[in-house]
């Protein structure tokens, strides 16, 4: 077995374990459509996950009035809630879970959901046992902010040198840069590769597969 590199390995959620992506941007364009806003396209959409939800709204429909973020906040939960039981993890996710735990890796999710949100996919996918810490965007500064990192690795004593950040947006890779971690981007979530590509990652696996095979070797 390789020495280990690094003591705590710290997952984004969406797009990076849970494959929830594409349900994401259709929520944001149904509440924007409910609202009777500009309806943001894919891609726009697309970039703001991985932040709180807040800033997100905030970034995926510019322009809109401060006052009715909360309306369409709840018009995003709503539809999101009511069709999250379609999501699942990607495939191989729980035995790469399983894998750093016999390695005793500490694990932890660091993402741009709230705290209900989190607890609700943790339940749904049966993973809450997995993970020694969560930092959800509504307990601390949101990503890119370095704060939930920070956290994480004060709470589970992890150098930032011991650390590594997995993700699927440059909001992820910008976090750990931000906090001194190293970062490793999934390239089948959310943002682009080459943009990904662009924040020094040590690695960008294109499957779960690959990022297993890749923590076996490095991490």
């Amino acid at each position: 077995m390789n020495r280990r590199r690094f003591d705590l390995i710290v997952f984004d959620w969406d797009g990076t374990l849970f494959d929830s992506t594409s349900l994401i941007v259709q929520c944001i364009q149904a509440a924007s459509r409910d609202l009777g806003l500009d309806v943001p396209s894919d891609g726009d959409a697309a970039y703001v996950i991985g932040l709180g939800l807040h800033d997100a709204l905030k970034h995926a429909v510019p322009g809109l009035a401060p006052e009715r973020y909360p309306d369409l906040g709840r018009r995003y939960r709503h539809h999101y809630l009511a069709r999250q039981h379609e999501l699942v993890l990607f495939p191989g996710t729980l035995e790469m879970l399983q894998t750093l735990k016999e390695r005793n890796h500490w694990l932890a999710v660091a993402t741009g959901k709230g705290r209900r949100g989190l607890d609700e996919a943790l339940s749904h996918s049966q993973l809450a046992s997995m993970f020694d810490a969560t930092r959800t965007a509504d307990e601390t500064a949101g990503k890119p902010h370095p704060m939930m990192l920070q956290q994480l690795m004060a709470e589970m004593g992890a150098a930032p040198a011991r650390t590594l950040m997995i993700g699927d947006t440059t909001h992820d890779l910008q976090l750990a840069v931000n906090a001194g971690a190293e970062r490793v981007a999934v390239s089948y979530g959310a943002h682009d590769t080459q943009a990904l590509h662009d924040h020094g990652p040590l690695f960008v696996a294109h499957s779960t597969r690959e990022l297993h095979d890749w923590l076996l070797g490095h991490a």
